[in-house]
């Protein structure tokens, strides 16, 4: 009798194999309306999407990256809580009718062989076995479709991400453009909020801090671009680092930097109005970082054409932010094509 037949199992479940004691058993796992599944580390329990046909014709062997924390593992150690579930409802049931049929063969038998004898021994035969119905998932949705540069595989992410689920780390500059993109974006949800939410807030300082922060981050971003390209394109790169400590937070020397290792110069690339613009910025991230905003001597150096006073603390805006985060774009551009 084919298994199949033996076994009654929900629909989305299939026995697709049998030997000896050993069967194996098909589940489906439904995707999304958009075509994609869900993920999970089990690193760091983050949940992630991929495009499940792409995801069906990859090999077997696959080891796939949590694009969170960069854990890589066999890919089925990626399965959900709600898939999980959906997996051991099937095994459950199975696992209940061959237990049923065991106990129907042994204590059938015995209830036939003591018809003669002495002693006396009835067997109810159970009622037909009806398997519930497999859970559903409901996970997550996605919101924005990403696509690796590499492999070109789809997925979805739900925070900030550094790996492909296929391939694994990304490459430098899309990291780059993402998290500059994220922080136009966090400005633009401020901004959306409805007025009596925005004045709450603003009374609080949250904008305040946004704007601190931004600016932060284009320089970590502008930092950590700039050394990669750098170490994966000049040879001698770290004899050219050496002893020059953090060179890629400081405008003028990583450019001059770039410039002795035989490439193109960055403020010929951008042109002086850009530049100073970004000198701006890197002197306000600098008072901000490592004196609270206040205005120092250091401060006004570079930026002499400021009408802030020695002892002021500095004043952000989100049209300054945005035009730091523009500034920020064009000059990982230009870092992009000068390190190629």
């Amino acid at each position: 009798m084919r298994d199949n037949h033996r076994f009654r199992m929900a629909d989305g479940a299939e026995l697709v194999g049998h030997q000896g004691d050993s069967f194996e058993m098909r589940v489906s796992i439904p995707s999304d309306d958009n075509g994609f599944f869900g993920r999970q580390c089990p690193e760091c329990s983050l949940v992630f999407r991929m495009d499940a046909q792409q995801y069906e014709v990859l090999p077997d062997d696959l080891t796939l990256w949590c694009v969170y924390c960069g854990h890589h593992a066999e890919h089925s150690e990626f399965m959900t809580e709600q898939q999980r579930d959906r997996i051991m409802r099937a095994a459950d049931d199975f696992a209940m009718q061959m237990v049923s049929q065991e106990l129907d063969e042994i204590f059938g038998g015995l209830a036939r062989s003591s018809r003669g004898g002495s002693i006396s021994f009835s067997y109810k035969k159970p009622q037909p076995f009806h398997p519930r119905p497999l859970p559903g998932i409901d996970e997550e949705q996605l919101v924005r479709i990403r696509t690796c540069t590499g492999c070109q595989n789809n997925y979805a992410v739900f925070g900030e991400h550094r790996y492909c689920p296929v391939c694994g780390p990304l490459p430098a500059p899309s990291i780059a453009f993402d998290a500059l993109q994220a922080d136009t974006v966090r400005l633009d949800a401020l901004e959306a909020l409805p007025s009596d939410t925005k004045a709450l807030l603003r009374e609080r300082g949250v904008f305040t801090r946004n704007w601190v922060d931004t600016v932060e981050n284009v320089v970590g971003v502008v930092e950590a671009l700039g050394s990669s390209l750098f170490r994966a394109v000049v040879p001698n790169a770290d004899s050219l680092l050496n002893g020059k400590g953090a060179i890629f937070q400081r405008l003028d020397p990583m450019a001059d930097l770039i410039v002795d290792a035989g490439l193109s110069d960055l403020r010929t690339t951008l042109g002086p109005r850009t530049w100073q613009r970004l000198l701006e910025t890197w002197a306000a991230r600098h008072v901000f970082t490592h004196n609270d905003g206040i205005v120092d001597e250091k401060y006004l150096t570079r930026v002499p054409g400021s009408s802030a006073r020695m002892g002021q603390r500095l004043v952000l805006t989100d049209d300054v932010c945005r035009r730091a985060l523009d500034d920020a774009k064009a000059l990982c551009n230009a870092l992009v094509d000068v390190l190629r």
